[in-house]
């Protein structure tokens, strides 16, 4: 794996950046700055998915018959990095980093032709039907029932935690085909288009007041047979190889490593009469240097993985160390943050913030008021309420290591 920087590399950097100076609005630069979620709002989101439609840049890291990109290793990186650093909103994953190598590996050829261009081109919204009430970690106990009536399927339950279901119109989801001895047999992957008739969307309120999360309820809908992905009864497997790419699929160092640098800005500001500075403290320091260390760890194993992506391979039982140390960095970055800010974390004002979705409830100060504290603190509290989650979704960071053990380790 050659990761030096060549002429190739260094003229594609500057290519992404012309783009980036040229598409990348102040707007969704301010949003990109000022985001308290991992997901930028469904109007954001939709308006950066078209123009890296139009650049064919959506889903770089598909096969390049199905729409991506013909990059090297260093150039998957290059991209997410300028990307990071310029503070680009990021795509809803569920489409293009999900739904979209499940077909790519485990649909039907018609299913390719039919649903991969409208992912691309932001045609379907997709979102994701796995956890339910009753089964979260232990995803495989799910009771979501889809009964054979022949031509269709009745389904009946409901799905939780279901991000960005209310923007969304179609849900891949996992269902209950059969009852086995064995909870992961009987499983089925299915397509279900939110538009049907008996399909119902609840809000949930996050802790950081979001309305992101949602619960959908299903009262007899009928989804054809074929929008089966794979086979009846064998929707654990292709489950396992969604979930490599929805833990593993995408850099996380990029990311980090971008927000660490902010909070040294932040914390090399001047705070109270006395003038000093959080960044001179040696034990902040030390902490600041510790959590680079932490990312340029995760960043060289992310490295390895994209090596492997790059030729053809799935992200393996690594998806689990990424998926937990990514989201660990990420929490402890805005514990950092919050300790940056100091009393400026206590002001409640999404209006000074882009939430990943509306807050429902709050009402923005009357008159010219204007937010609390510096701008760099607005988002910082929200962010911590928000990423509280990123250990638990995707599976619990507790289920990796379990799955690290087993896998990888031997045990």
């Amino acid at each position: 794996m050659d990761l030096s920087l060549s002429a190739r590399d260094s003229a594609f950097r500057d290519e992404v950046r012309r783009f980036l100076d040229e598409k990348l609005t102040p707007d969704l630069r301010e949003t990109g700055k000022l985001m308290t979620s991992v997901y930028a709002d469904y109007d954001t989101t939709m308006r950066w998915h078209r123009a890296l439609y139009e650049k064919g840049w959506v889903a770089p890291a598909w096969p390049v018959e199905y729409g991506g990109c013909d990059w090297t290793v260093m150039q998957h990186y290059i991209f997410a990095s300028e990307f990071a650093t310029a503070g680009a909103p990021p795509l809803s994953p569920m489409g293009v980093g999900m739904c979209g190598p499940v077909l790519i590996g485990h649909g039907a050829p018609e299913q390719k032709a039919y649903y991969l261009p409208r992912i691309l081109s932001g045609e379907d919204f997709w979102c994701q039907g796995y956890s339910e009430p009753g089964s979260g970690s232990d995803l495989a106990s799910l009771q979501m029932s889809a009964v054979d009536m022949g031509d269709h399927f009745l389904c009946n339950g409901s799905k939780i935690w279901t991000t960005h279901a209310n923007y969304a119109n179609r849900i891949f989801n996992l269902v209950r085909t059969s009852k086995e001895d064995i909870p992961q047999r009987g499983i089925t992957f299915l397509l279900i288009d939110m538009d049907t008739p008996g399909v119902k969307v609840e809000p949930l309120i996050m802790l950081s007041g979001e309305h992101i999360q949602n619960q959908v309820f299903f009262t007899d809908v009928k989804v054809p047979k074929a929008n089966v992905v794979g086979k009846v009864g064998q929707g654990w497997t292709v489950a396992k190889y969604l979930m490599e790419f929805e833990r593993g699929g995408h850099a996380y160092a990029p990311g980090l490593h971008a927000r660490l640098k902010r909070i040294r800005a932040m914390a090399a500001e001047e705070r109270g009469s006395d003038s000093a500075r959080l960044i001179d403290n040696p034990s902040f320091a030390g902490k600041l240097a510790s959590a680079e260390v932490e990312i340029t760890a995760l960043e060289f194993t992310e490295h390895r993985i994209m090596s492997a992506l790059s030729q053809g391979g799935a992200p393996g039982p690594e998806s689990s160390l990424l998926k937990t140390r990514g989201t660990e960095v990420s929490q402890h970055l805005t514990e950092l943050a919050l300790e940056t800010i100091a009393h400026y974390a206590l002001p409640y004002q999404p209006h000074a913030t882009h939430p990943g979705g509306p807050v429902p409830g709050f009402v923005p100060p009357k008159g010219n008021a204007s937010p609390v504290g510096p701008q760099h603190s607005w988002p910082v509290t929200a962010k911590y309420l928000n990423d509280r989650a990123g250990s638990i979704y995707a599976g619990t960071n507790e289920i990796q290591r379990n799955i690290m053990a087993k896998a990888v380790l031997g045990l």
